[in-house]
C-alpha cells in the first residue's frame, strides 16, 4: 500500500455529493439576550468578560419540505437492495441508510459481519417506525466553522466559568494539550461552530460550567469506541454531527436507528443542522425512544445552548452557499517541475462524516510507507495562512476579487494535510500562487504514507470533490466513481485513476 489517510470508519462512514443554496450570506445581527438565562460565574481571579448572548425574533430557516422516511406502516415496500463495492463493511453500508449493523445481519440472516463480497446484493432499511419532532434546533450556519464563528474563542469563553475544561489535559498526536486547546482543534480539523461542540460538552458531561469532570474517559456518552478521553469523544461526536448534516443534505440520509432499536424518519421540516443534532443525540449508548424525544425538544440540547449562548437562531448567516458558487482558479499543489501521482479520489474532509472534499497525492520517490521527502507542497491559490499546526496548513482564499480576511471560515479556504513540520510555513503568512507551504508526510491524522491530502470549504462547509462545483486544479477535473477513494482526473483527453500506486495510470503532470 503507497499511500492512505482518514479511511472511512465502518461506523460513520456515508457517501456525498454537494448541493447549493441561493443569496450571498449576511453579516449576522447579534442583540443582546434579554431572556432569564443567568449569566455564569466570573472566575476569582480574573477580569470579567462580557458575554453577549443574542436573542432571536423571526422563523427558523424557512425552507421547503425535504424528503423523510416512510413510516413501515404506511404499506409498500420497507426495504431496498445496495450492492457491495469494494471495501464496503455491513458498518459502511449500514451509516449510508442510516440503519444498525444488527438490523442488517437480521435482514440478510447473516452471522458474521466480515464475510461479505463485492457483487453481494443485500436488503437494506427505507422505512421508519417513527418520525421525528419538528422543533428547529440550530440554523445550519451554527453547525459549520463559518462567519457566524468568527471571533469565538474557546479559552476566553470557558474562563468566564469555573470550567472542569480548564483544568484537563491529554496528549494529542505528541502534544499536550489543555481542554480548550482540544475543543477548538477538534472544531478546527471537522470544520465545525466551537460553539456546538462546547455546548455538546456541557449537554452530555457539564464540563464547561462545572469545575468537576463527569465520566472522565467518556464524557460524550460513547463507550463503545477505542478512543476515550476527550479528544477521541469529541472527534466521535464531531463526526457524528458532519455524518448527519452531509448525510441530510447531500447523501440521502433521511432515517437513523437508536441504540433501543426504534427507527427514526428526519421530519421533513427540519433543516439540515437540526438533522444533525438529532442524529448526534440518538447515537450515544443506551439511546432510547422516550429520553431522545425530551433531548431533541425545547427542554433538551436547545436549552443548554440557549443558557450558554442564547437563541443559536439569532446567529444564523443564511444561505451559506451562493445559487452561482464558483471555485476561483487554482493551480496544482507542487511545483511545475514534477510528476506526483493521484493516490486517493473523492473522500472525507476530514473523516467520514463529512462530504467528500478532499482528494489524495504522492510525491516521486522510490520508497514506500512513511518517509521523509524533500519535494514542497506550494500554494494553488494566493491568501493568508490562517493554520500550521498538527500536520495541517490552512490558506484563506476568501471570494474571487478579494483579498483574505485571515480568517478560513468566510468565503473559499484549502486545507493541505499531512505537511511536516520541518520547514512547514507559520500562520499569518501571506502566500502567492506557487509559494512553497512544507514538505509532504505523515503528519496529523491517520497516514500510512507520505503524501498530501487537500480539501476545500466555503463558509465552512466542505466542498464535495466530486459534486456541483468540481475540484479543479489547471484543467484537472475531479470526478468520482460512485466509492470512497476511487476517482478520476480529467484534463481534456487525458485521464487518470486513482490507485495506491505509482504508475502512468496514475501520473499527473503539470
Amino acid at each position: 500500500m503507497l499511500v492512505g489517510c482518514e479511511r472511512p470508519d465502518p461506523e460513520t462512514a456515508v457517501f456525498v455529493t454537494p448541493g447549493a443554496t441561493n443569496q450571498p450570506p449576511p453579516t449576522p445581527i447579534l442583540t443582546p439576550f434579554t431572556g432569564s438565562a443567568p449569566l455564569p460565574p466570573t472566575p476569582e481571579p480574573g477580569p470579567a468578560i462580557a458575554i453577549a448572548r443574542p436573542t432571536y425574533f423571526g422563523t427558523p430557516t424557512p425552507d421547503s419540505p425535504h424528503e423523510t422516511a416512510v413510516a413501515s406502516n404506511g404499506g409498500g415496500s420497507t426495504t431496498t437492495t445496495h450492492t457491495v463495492g469494494a471495501g464496503e463493511t455491513l458498518g459502511y453500508i449500514a451509516q449510508l441508510y442510516g440503519a444498525t449493523v444488527e438490523e442488517l445481519l437480521t435482514l440478510n440472516q447473516l452471522d458474521n459481519s466480515n464475510l461479505l463480497s463485492v457483487g453481494q446484493v443485500l436488503l437494506v432499511p427505507t422505512s421508519a417506525s417513527q418520525v421525528g419532532p419538528d422543533f428547529k434546533i440550530i440554523p445550519d450556519s451554527e453547525l459549520v466553522y463559518g462567519p457566524a464563528a468568527a471571533g469565538f474563542d474557546v479559552r476566553q469563553f470557558v474562563t468566564l466559568f469555573d470550567s472542569y475544561l480548564l483544568r484537563y489535559e491529554e496528549t494529542v498526536e505528541n502534544q499536550q494539550l489543555a481542554g480548550p486547546e482540544i475543543v477548538a482543534l477538534v472544531a478546527h480539523r471537522f470544520s465545525l461552530n466551537p460553539r456546538l461542540l462546547l455546548a455538546a460538552l456541557e449537554f452530555r458531561a457539564g464540563w464547561v460550567s462545572k469545575p468537576v469532570g463527569v465520566v472522565e474517559q467518556y464524557p460524550m456518552g460513547y463507550v463503545g469506541t477505542n478512543q476515550p478521553g476527550l479528544y477521541g469523544q469529541l472527534g466521535w461526536a464531531a463526526n457524528e454531527l458532519n455524518l448527519g448534516f452531509y448525510g441530510r443534505s447531500e447523501g440521502g440520509l433521511n432515517a437513523f436507528t437508536l441504540a433501543d432499536g426504534t427507527r427514526l424518519g428526519f421530519a421533513p421540516t427540519i433543516n439540515h443542522g437540526t438533522a444533525a443534532v438529532q442524529k448526534w443525540l440518538g447515537a450515544h449508548d443506551g439511546a432510547a425512544y422516550a429520553t431522545w424525544l425530551q433531548e431533541a425538544g425545547p427542554d433538551g440540547f436547545w436549552a443548554t445552548y440557549n443558557r450558554l449562548f442564547g437563541n443559536p437562531f439569532a446567529y444564523t448567516v443564511d444561505p451559506l452557499w451562493p445559487v452561482d458558487l464558483r471555485q476561483p482558479n487554482l493551480q496544482l499543489p507542487w511545483s511545475s517541475d514534477e510528476t506526483w501521482y493521484y493516490t486517493g479520489g473523492p473522500h472525507g474532509g476530514w473523516a467520514a462524516g463529512s462530504a467528500w472534499a478532499a482528494l489524495d497525492f504522492a510525491p516521486p520517490s522510490d520508497q514506500l510507507g512513511c518517509v521523509q521527502s524533500e519535494s514542497w507542497v506550494t500554494a494553488m491559490a494566493d491568501g493568508i495562512v490562517t493554520r500550521s499546526d498538527f500536520g495541517a496548513v490552512v490558506v484563506d482564499l476568501d471570494l474571487p476579487g478579494q483579498p483574505a480576511d485571515g480568517f478560513a471560515g468566510t468565503g473559499w479556504a484549502i486545507t493541505y494535510m499531512h505537511l511536516e513540520t520541518r520547514d512547514r510555513i507559520a500562520a499569518g503568512t501571506p502566500v502567492q500562487t506557487g509559494d512553497r507551504l512544507g514538505h509532504p508526510s505523515c503528519e496529523g491524522g491517520f497516514s500510512n504514507g507520505t503524501h498530501l491530502h487537500v480539501a476545500r470549504t466555503y463558509n465552512g462547509r466542505w466542498v464535495a470533490a466530486d459534486g456541483a462545483v468540481a475540484f479543479n486544479m489547471a484543467g484537472w477535473l475531479s470526478q468520482g466513481l460512485g466509492s470512497e477513494y476511487d476517482g478520476l482526473l480529467v484534463r481534456g483527453t487525458i485521464s487518470r485513476e486513482a490507485c495506491v500506486c505509482r504508475d502512468e495510470i496514475n501520473a499527473i503532470k503539470p
